[in-house]
């Protein structure tokens, strides 16, 4: 299938933009200044004469950024260019990269940008189409036909086949959510690690009937996002084969029909809803999980009010096994592999894509265009590159030993090691989010706790569900669209809510989707479809 799924994707690929990516029919050759003759992939890219370049850099609270950062140096000794970070605080980003973008003002390389933020800045044509450039780029190339990313590549594009972002590229995907349970509460009362939805269910109902008066799941991540509990929705709509939570999206791609749906309106969303009504009907979940703050819902489990919770591996290990084990005595919790529901042991489509950067098109005027996109296919998509942005420097901020990676004494990462007077992050300026992602499997998991690694190896056997294929939209049909999709994400979220919190019957679901119609779910539908049947009419 993988095969299959990656020949059609390579089939795809020479039929868009124009004869197939890479361009082809550019004329560079006045804009190969600095730029490497014999530049391959494996090969490290050393300018052949100083140049710089800007760069829109998202500056993490956690380790804010610093003029004297190593990773700055060094990147510079390598590759004798110079980056020039515009800095802009993560909470404004987005903002200041469109106020920046409209007004003429954007550095040359921006990148931290999530598909498809980048279609609002394609009909202005200030950013470039990168498609057409990937000649120049052999390592991202190499990536996307070696691990077969043809299908993720194509889920891109923009109306006019070609795509203007440089995804991060993932060789496997990767999961992040999951349920935790404290394990030694289940050891008391001879409960095993649920592996289904219908056996969490099972669980929880037995730690009911042993501590009536406590909730078994008490839930966070509900404020300042749009969906309440958008993590559990998330990864229980994964295993119903549907976008729920943090990844719903109105449209959605049905394979066995061959078209898009609406997403908050189809059986698997519904069944989704129904599930959590359940466990808040027969209290197994806390209702305040939709409403509380994430202190309050971790106040719980370490209080002994609740023994379930949704984590993440960083959370598990910083949060609520480093708490839980300093206040209840022989107190144990793991996050278990994302339980299995009716669509089966799966990942959702598209996890092996990540976020990416843009191109001004102010950078293709220069002479030095060339070596700008060599030294972006060497940072952010070579091997040395990866390593060197994730790691650092070898013998300084790492080593490499029987395959593995280790920090450096002194040194902590992510609070590996409290007690150390450097951090490869704050001091260093390495395993920055702005160039760190993305990466082969041995590179990607080589910074994983012994729970992560176990966690992301069983999600990574998973079988992933297919891809949603191109349905760009033309700027006019964006702007409709947009009109349309508010209000009616808005009323799912919503009718949501009181579906699971039975504040609206289950059976008035006709009545909700009567509703989603009115607000123009049909035509949004249809514009979708349309835009599907036009892309493949034109790109073959």
């Amino acid at each position: 299938m993988l095969a299959a799924a990656g020949f059609a994707g390579l089939a795809a690929l020479t039929g868009c933009g124009g004869g197939g990516d890479g361009g082809g029919t550019k004329d560079l050759s006045k804009k190969r200044h600095g730029a490497m003759k014999e530049y391959r992939a494996g090969t490290r890219f050393t300018a052949t004469a100083p140049l710089a370049f800007s760069l829109l850099h998202n500056d993490n609270p956690g380790y804010p950024l610093k003029s004297g950062w190593l990773f700055w140096k060094e990147l510079t000794r390598l590759t004798g260019i110079t980056v020039r970070p515009v800095d802009v605080p993560l909470s404004d980003y987005e903002k200041k990269r469109s106020l920046l973008i409209g007004a003429g003002d954007a550095p040359f390389l921006i990148p931290k940008t999530y598909h498809p933020s980048e279609a609002a800045f394609v009909s202005s044509g200030a950013i470039l189409p990168v498609s057409e450039y990937t000649h120049l780029m052999p390592n991202f190339r190499a990536k996307v036909k070696n691990w077969r990313l043809e299908p993720e590549i194509d889920s891109i594009r923009q109306a006019d086949g070609k795509y203007y972002l440089l995804p991060g590229l993932h060789e496997r995907p990767r999961s992040g959510y999951s349920l935790a349970l404290r394990t030694d509460v289940l050891d008391r009362h001879g409960l095993a690690l649920p592996t289904t939805w219908d056996e969490v269910r099972g669980v929880f109902a037995a730690l009911k009937e042993e501590y009536p008066d406590r909730y078994p799941l008490s839930d966070r991540w509900s404020t300042n996002t749009q969906f309440p509990a958008g993590a559990l929705m998330g990864y229980l709509g994964q295993a119903y084969g549907v976008r729920a939570g943090w990844s719903y999206d109105n449209i959605s791609w049905d394979d066995a029909r061959k078209e898009f749906v609406f997403t908050g309106a189809t059986d698997a969303f519904r069944q989704v809803v129904e599930y959590l009504r359940g466990l808040v009907a027969e209290k197994l979940m806390d209702p305040e999980s939709f409403t509380q703050s994430d202190d309050d819902a971790v106040k719980k489990l370490l209080g002994e009010r609740s023994f379930a919770i949704s984590a993440n591996p960083q959370e598990l290990v910083q949060n609520y096994r480093y708490n839980l084990t300093r206040q209840v005595k022989g107190a144990t919790i793991d996050m278990v592999p994302v339980p299995i529901g009716p669509a089966g042991s799966v990942v959702p489509g598209g996890l092996r894509l990540e976020n990416g950067v843009m191109v001004s098109s102010k950078a293709l005027a220069g002479t030095d265009f060339v070596a700008m996109m060599q030294f972006v296919d060497w940072l952010w998509y070579s091997d040395e590159g990866q390593r060197f942005a994730k790691w650092g420097v070898e013998g300084v901020t790492y080593t490499y030993s029987d395959e593995k990676y280790r920090i450096a004494d002194g040194i902590s990462l992510m609070g590996s090691d409290p007690s150390a007077p450097k951090d490869l992050q704050k001091d260093y300026g390495f395993f920055n989010g702005v160039f760190t992602y993305g990466g082969s499997w041995s590179l990607v998991s080589s910074s994983f706790s012994p729970d992560e690694k176990k966690f992301q190896d069983a999600m990574s056997r998973r079988r992933q569900l297919p891809i949603d294929p191109a349905h760009p939209l033309e700027s006019s049909e964006q702007e409709q669209a947009s009109l349309w999709d508010t209000p009616l994400r808005d009323h799912v979220t919503q009718n949501s809510l009181q579906f699971i919190l039975g504040k609206r019957p289950l059976s008035q679901w006709g009545a909700y989707v009567g509703e989603l119609k009115t607000k123009n779910m049909g035509r949004l539908v249809d514009l979708h479809n349309a835009a599907h049947e036009r892309f493949k009419k034109e790109n073959g």
